[in-house]
């Protein structure tokens, strides 16, 4: 019997034979997560059901020195949950319990496996809100948002995960149990280390528990819909209105490829001739939103809009952002695999970046379609192609490398939301000096001096497996998708 063999047989009995997966049928489905990428067989799975078990768990693993991975749903974009060592991956979406609402003090408290939806399901009716909306929040978990501190549509105007994260509960890499907040409140007392670990990727420690910020559920809202004939009116809309003094809860962008495909699934009368299409919201006071509503309006005619709905009623309101949020989805359609990019840009230069990204496309015989956090230059390529065919997989890559180095080159980010996880690891040479990197790594020797959780994930270390994705080179003979 080997060590991993050995150590499934000790968490059996920490957790239940229900609760762990060892047959490499099952551990298929495990090997990688929303980024398809980047594949790893992991020695086993295990469904920890508290922090105690998290705990135990992580002791065993330790004392067979195997890896552990952290993952909640597996609906992250990056690679950030998948094995290549032998390891363990320690899943969180077990723990599902909703385990405080505190009304007053405007704070929830929850275990890590959590849907996103399922808090907002159960607070509904009462006012409040947990802010945070990414659009996998029908499956991702709010462990998981506070660890690639994730955002949504809300983002522009209401912040990402780590501003309505009060504090969490972690398993460090020695098996030890760590509260970042005391007596119920947020101390701040000491560093930030809620800032620190939230967008960690699992790498400083697992996220067990958060106290979530509730917030007033705006009671009103007003939705501009603008079609335009390309691209860049409707990115130059985005930069006006900021310009403009205006700050929308959101601002999303469809080019016309995606919304031929939202159209074609789903049918919500949308144009199909149409080159772009802009979803701008803003919410708060009625008094003032009819003025803005008006005023957004405007600038998308000034920005040759060739039409232009102005939306109060809910029903319809819904039908919009249901549209938005189901375009991924909409994808599988069309091709049988996507990898969607994700970088932030700043807002003056969305014109020309789209305008690279299908430059790009055509450079490397692929189909890109885009859609969007347009408010906050947080663009989200999908690159279309056949993950079975090695030539297509190298020709996404580097065309998303491609991307990525232009997005730094303008003055912006390799990830917006996504996080680096192992797909964009290679890329933080580009963004970062060593000196930076090297404090990034002391960072992490700190919590974990072994490098044995989530290593080569965000942070480059003494064991960084860049190879495991970096692209081959490409083969662009081949004909678009």
């Amino acid at each position: 019997m080997n060590d991993a063999e050995k150590a499934i047989r000790e968490l059996t009995g920490v957790v239940g034979q229900e609760n762990v997966l060892a047959d490499p049928n099952e551990l298929r489905v495990y090997e990688c997560d929303g980024f398809p990428i980047a594949k790893g067989l992991p020695s086993a799975v295990v469904f920890p059901r508290n922090t105690q078990q998290v705990a135990d768990c992580v002791n065993v693993i330790n004392k067979y020195d195997l890896q552990i991975i952290p993952r909640g749903s597996g609906t992250g974009l990056a690679g950030g949950a998948v094995a290549y060592e032998p390891g363990v991956l320690l899943t969180t979406s077990r723990m599902t319990q909703i385990e405080k609402v505190d009304l007053k003090n405007r704070v929830a408290v929850v275990q890590a496996g959590v849907r996103n939806s399922a808090l907002s399901d159960a607070i509904k009716s009462t006012g409040l809100r947990f802010s945070p909306d990414p659009s996998s929040q029908r499956a991702s978990t709010i462990g998981g948002n506070a660890s690639t501190n994730a955002g949504g549509i809300n983002t522009l105007k209401h912040g990402v995960t780590t501003n309505h994260v009060l504090g969490l509960e972690i398993v460090t890499t020695d098996g030890e149990i760590l509260q970042t907040r005391v007596g119920g409140l947020c101390d701040g007392i000491g560093p930030d280390l809620p800032g620190l670990i939230c967008g960690s990727e699992g790498t400083l420690g697992i996220v067990t528990r958060v106290w979530c910020r509730l917030v007033p559920d705006p009671k009103s809202f007003r939705t501009v819909y603008a079609v335009y004939t390309n691209n860049q009116d409707a990115c130059k809309t985005v930069a006006d209105v900021i310009a403009a003094g205006i700050l929308p809860t959101s601002m999303e962008m469809m080019d016309g490829g995606m919304i031929q495909v939202v159209e074609s699934a789903f049918h919500f009368g949308f144009d199909t001739s149409a080159g772009a299409m802009l979803l701008l919201e803003v919410d708060g006071i009625d008094q003032t939103l009819d003025e803005e509503m008006d005023q957004i309006a405007s600038i998308a005619k000034q920005n040759n809009a060739t039409d232009i709905q102005k939306c109060s009623d809910p029903k319809r309101r819904l039908e919009l952002w249901s549209a938005r949020k189901k375009a991924f989805g909409a994808i599988g359609r069309v091709s049988h695999s996507y990898c969607t990019q994700d970088a932030c840009v700043p807002r003056s230069k969305l014109p020309e970046v789209i305008a690279q990204v299908g430059k790009i496309g055509e450079e490397y015989k692929l189909t890109i379609t885009n859609v969007f956090h347009a408010g906050d230059g947080n663009i989200h390529p999908i690159l279309l192609f056949d993950e079975e065919n090695p030539d297509d997989v190298q020709r996404v890559m580097h065309a998303s490398e491609a991307i990525l180095k232009y997005c730094i080159g303008v003055g912006g980010t390799i990830t917006g939301e996504h996080g680096v996880g192992v797909e964009k690891l290679h890329l933080m040479h580009d963004m970062f000096n060593e000196k930076t990197l090297e404090t990034f790594l002391r960072i992490k020797k700190t919590f974990d001096p072994q490098q044995r959780l989530n290593d080569a994930k965000l942070i480059p270390s003494d064991r960084t497996m860049v190879e495991l994705v970096k692209p081959a080179a490409p083969n662009v003979a081949g004909g678009a998708l």
